[in-house]
């Protein structure tokens, strides 16, 4: 049905106005592939809520796509008819539409989707151009009746601006890289004051590390975005790995990842345990606020004994760490802890710590959830975490920077070339024992150089 053939008498006039639906075109939204931006977002509204689903749909004259949709069944396809969705009522109204118990709400209680989706509960919240048009809308569903809190509700509002804000960034920067200034250049320029030029060398360790920015339709050249990495010295022999994933892109971004990679940098030394660096990480980021964009981050705190590296793990919300042994075993880091977010208050018991032992040929790999949710144009399955693992253990021997190549070529194999996310990748190997250095020096440092190294042939 093309939208001249609507029945506009069902539907509010302001679904059919021009300059909303010229809005929804200039978005670049519809029909566009999953991305982590907007499914990060999704994520956290179930988080604040406990709610099963979630999703942010753009609506033009005759449908409602889904841009993105956790906890829904992917037999309900990607769109629905605008008449069966909830949010041609945002549209109408350009207010948020909440319904504690959909079966008795006047409003909704009829919608094909209702029954489709199996609605108890839901809340929506519109999301609006630069312009102020309602593109569609951030929803949150619960298969029960429940009432939504006022610390909810403002929490999702928050979200939705967030969406709302995302889409006009991306808008921005591509009408300043159409007007040709230097906007690329400047923000690949950004890009790399954000992550460390080098990595030092750590005493015993062979390591790498890698950032790859996505090449998703619609994604754009301008844009700065917040998977980090960052390896350091702390105070003795003990040294620090982080592995960090802002949600979105832009300026937000930006802030969000200066403050935790400073953040981390001076709290590491401080404390020796992950998980309070953390801690202080999430106080950092309600206390100054100066985003409300969220994050995820794994930290491994260490230092070398007489056989590797002994160290803690903790995570907050992010992908498990893996261990690939020297026999080939991969295995997983896991340490429970919460996203870190302004929107949800620090607790010093959010955050677990793992104990973990490298020993000569072992190796330990950091990576952000790119990799993982790489998939093909055709929305084809994830490339996963049991993927990533195998792939991981048939790298077997392979030095750091050979084995996050491989890693990569994998992943890029599986999904035709095509990286719907920025990747971020770091790796520690401790050197095989015919291979380890020794020091003239007791003291470790980041700048030593191996007084004898011997040959390691086989390797």
């Amino acid at each position: 049905m093309t939208v001249e053939e609507a029945p506009t008498g069902e539907l509010p006039e302001a679904v059919f106005d021009p300059a909303r639906l010229a809005a929804v075109a200039d978005s670049g939204l519809l029909d566009t592939e999953p991305e982590g931006t907007f499914d990060d977002l999704a994520q956290l509204a179930l988080a604040i809520t406990g709610a099963q689903m979630a999703y942010f749909t753009v609506v033009d004259g005759r449908r409602s796509f889904w841009k993105s949709a956790i906890g829904v069944d992917p037999a309900a396809g990607h769109e629905s008819d605008i008449r069966d969705s909830p949010c041609h009522i945002l549209i109408g109204t350009g207010q948020e539409l909440i319904a504690p118990d959909a079966t008795t709400d006047l409003r909704i209680k009829d919608l094909a989707a209702v029954d489709a989706l199996g609605i108890g509960a839901m809340a929506g919240y519109p999301v609006v151009s630069p312009d102020g048009h309602v593109l569609g809308g951030l929803c949150v569903i619960d298969k029960d009746a429940r009432p939504f809190t006022p610390q909810q509700s403002e929490a999702l509002r928050i979200l939705a601006r967030s969406v709302s804000s995302e889409i006009a960034l991306r808008q921005a920067l591509r009408e300043a890289q159409a007007a040709g200034d230097a906007s690329a250049a400047l923000a690949r320029t950004l890009q790399e004051s954000l992550l460390p030029p080098r990595l030092p060398k750590a005493p015993g360790l062979d390591v790498a590390a890698v950032h790859l920015p996505a090449d998703a339709t619609g994604a754009i050249g301008a844009e700065v975005v917040g998977d980090f990495y960052d390896l350091f010295q702390t105070r003795g022999k003990r040294w620090s790995a982080v592995m960090g994933d802002v949600c979105g892109k832009g300026i937000d971004a930006v802030k969000v990842t200066s403050l935790a990679r400073y953040t981390v940098r001076a709290e590491a030394n401080q404390h020796k345990n992950p998980a309070t660096v953390l801690h202080r990480l999430h106080e950092a980021l309600v206390d100054q606020h100066v985003s409300e964009r969220f994050l995820t981050a794994a930290i491994a705190v260490f230092e070398p004994d007489a056989d590797g590296i002994t160290g803690l793990y903790a995570s907050a919300g992010h992908p498990p760490a893996l261990v690939r042994r020297v026999d080939g075993t991969v295995e997983e880091l896991n340490a429970d802890g919460i996203l870190l977010s302004p929107l949800i208050p620090a607790d010093r018991d959010d955050f677990d710590e793992t104990a973990f032992h490298l020993r000569p040929g072992d190796a330990l790999l950091l990576y952000s959830d790119g990799i993982t949710d790489a998939r093909d144009k055709n929305r084809g399955p994830l490339f996963g975490g049991d993927r990533l693992a195998r792939a991981l253990a048939a790298t077997h021997g392979a030095d750091a920077a050979d084995t996050l190549d491989r890693l990569w070529q994998e992943a890029s194999a599986h999904s035709g070339g095509h990286a719907v996310d920025d990747t971020a990748m770091m790796i520690l190997r401790v050197a095989p024992s015919c291979n380890r250095p020794t020091f003239e020096s007791a003291e470790d440092s980041a700048e030593a150089v191996p007084a004898t190294t011997k040959s390691c042939l086989g390797r």
